[in-house]
């Protein structure tokens, strides 16, 4: 599985199956509806229903352990947050979902994977820089899965890549509203590509 995560936000019911058919077919299988955007539990519930085996699906802007729980109903497996809230990433691994919170500092870093985060989301990755994430790195175990996520598109993979980021989410690079599947299509086959020749696929 790439460590590309699609982050959907402002993705409406009606066209959340038909996107993510087109991702999956370009090679990213690691989904996000932020709870931001219009009925998301709908849009969960539809993509995981039709593609639950073959893509992980959930939802981003997770703030509360409520929601966890009503994404986890929804048929989600993945909660994302902008934010270190332990009790969410607690409530997360409680339900048997995979856990990437948002993080910024060594210490929100350290507070998340102490609370038993699967992987950390660094947002906004922008804000701190390629050679911020590196300095982060080297205090951080080695095992850790680092995401950057925030100004990060095919252009930057690379520099990324060699400050220490595992995977990277992609937001308005990929997908926004009234963006159809064909064009998703084509912008995930160009990313997919871009990270197989910086991060080996």
């Amino acid at each position: 599985m790439r460590k590309l995560v699609a982050i959907l936000r402002g993705i409406r019911p009606e066209d959340a199956e038909n996107v993510t058919a087109a991702l999956i077919e370009a090679g990213i299988t690691i989904i996000e509806v932020p709870l931001n955007s219009p009925q998301p539990l709908d849009s969960i519930e539809r993509m995981a229903g039709r593609f639950a085996s073959d893509a992980l699906i959930g939802a981003g802007t997770v703030l509360s352990e409520a929601e966890a729980r009503s994404v986890a109903s929804a048929g989600g497996r993945l909660i994302v947050s902008p934010d270190c809230n332990p009790d969410v990433i607690r409530t997360a691994k409680d339900l048997g979902m995979t856990s990437m919170p948002g993080a910024f500092t060594a210490t929100e870093c350290f507070s998340a994977l102490r609370a038993g985060a699967d992987a950390l989301k660094i947002f906004p990755s922008f804000l701190m820089g390629e050679a911020g994430l590196s300095a982060l790195r080297a205090v951080l175990p080695p095992e850790t899965e680092v995401y950057a996520v925030g100004g990060v598109d095919a252009s930057n993979f690379a520099s990324w890549r060699a400050a220490g980021a595992n995977g990277f989410g992609i937001g308005s690079a990929l997908y926004a509203p009234g963006v159809d599947a064909a064009e998703v299509a084509r912008r995930a086959r160009a990313l997919v590509h871009a990270y197989d020749q910086t991060a080996g696929g």
